[in-house]
């Protein structure tokens, strides 16, 4: 099996689209058996469901992610887990183990969905998510 982490610093990136690298751990019998760090190359959004594709993976733990991206992942196999966050080693571990606490309805949060004054939900192409309006 092949998983794959939107990578920054040996943490879980916080927005996919934005991802400048990825971590790719192949795992074989429940352990993992190599990673390497890859470079998304300056591709962005939907383009990285095609990067990951390219890798074979099988698996996407990530953080923030909007609901392109995950069409894009569905679209093309991937299976995805976000809303994670912290040490990507470790996410890979719980993920093996069956413990891994993700977000399985995470939305677009990378737009910091605080709602300052002068900001509104139509200012950007998030998909699909509830804001109140």
């Amino acid at each position: 099996m092949r998983i794959a982490v939107t990578y920054e610093n040996g943490a879980i990136f916080q927005h996919f689209g934005h991802t400048e690298y990825f971590k790719v751990y192949n795992v074989e019998d429940g352990k993992i058996v190599s990673s390497e760090v890859v470079d998304t190359n300056g591709s962005g959004h939907g383009a990285l469901a095609g990067v990951l594709n390219s890798l074979n993976a099988e698996v996407l733990i990530c953080g923030g992610i909007g609901m392109g991206a995950q069409m894009a992942l569905a679209d093309a196999g991937i299976k995805l887990y976000g809303g994670v966050s912290g040490d990507a080693d470790k996410a890979v571990e719980e993920f093996i183990a069956g413990k891994l606490d993700y977000n399985p309805n995470v939305q677009c949060n990378h737009h910091d969905h605080n709602h300052e004054e002068g900001h509104s939900c139509g200012e950007h192409a998030c998909g699909s998510h509830s804001c109140g309006h």
